[in-house]
């Protein structure tokens, strides 16, 4: 935009054109840019795209060789304490004590749940040595005994369904019964679990035998 100024007495003639570099007298000596939004935010200026990704791909601290601190070796008393440490919490685990167990096989829900299973014989309990004998049948590629094996794991499943259910309703009342307010979420899964293991193999131990009243 051009602006004019009115001819003062003693100047020449003509019109003159100030440039867009001239500076009033009533304006500063320097005047400062101002600063973008994202400046003034930062307090710092945008840095060029080539400098941020420099800076990303720096190497991420302590992933190096050098920050990882020397394993401290440890001596035949300490392996020997950890070792005997370790068979003491299995045994605690093995009599069902608290503060040994896995958080699954922790509260009054599931110990009532593993005394449940236990005190009782089923014919989930053999499902083990049953699928060993289906899979050395399969091995061995008998015609007569192929056209047996297909039956006899659909029987397998449908007693499996069947024992689930019934463990569902006793816990429901048991567990109503005996530890009244206590929630049996997932409690029907643990126990058919546990009722699909080998006795000498379950974890905690047995508390009570077939038969036995708890």
């Amino acid at each position: 935009m051009r602006v004019f100024r009115r001819k003062s007495a003693g100047a020449p003639d003509g019109t003159t054109q100030d440039s867009p570099g001239a500076q009033s007298p009533d304006s500063p000596a320097e005047v400062k840019q101002p600063r973008s939004a994202a400046q003034a935010a930062k307090g710092r200026p945008t840095p060029k795209r080539s400098v941020a990704e420099r800076n990303r791909r720096q190497p991420i601290t302590g992933s190096g060789s050098r920050s990882r601190a020397p394993a401290t070796p440890r001596t035949p008393e300490d392996k020997a304490k950890a070792r005997s440490e370790r068979g003491r919490k299995y045994e605690a685990m093995k009599k069902g004590e608290s503060w040994a167990l896995n958080p699954r096989d922790r509260g009054p829900a599931k110990a009532l749940a593993r005394d449940y299973i236990d005190s009782k014989r089923r014919i989930s309990e053999y499902y083990m040595y049953i699928l060993v004998l289906l899979l050395a049948a399969v091995f061995l590629r008998n015609k007569t005994e192929q056209q047996y094996i297909s039956p006899l794991v659909l029987v397998l499943v449908v007693i499996i369904v069947i024992d689930a259910q019934v463990i569902r309703r006793s816990l429901r009342k048991l567990v109503g019964e005996r530890l009244p307010g206590e929630s049996t979420r997932g409690l029907t899964m643990y126990a058919v679990m546990r009722a699909l293991q080998i006795r000498r193999f379950r974890m905690p131990a047995p508390r009570v035998r077939p038969g036995d009243k708890f």
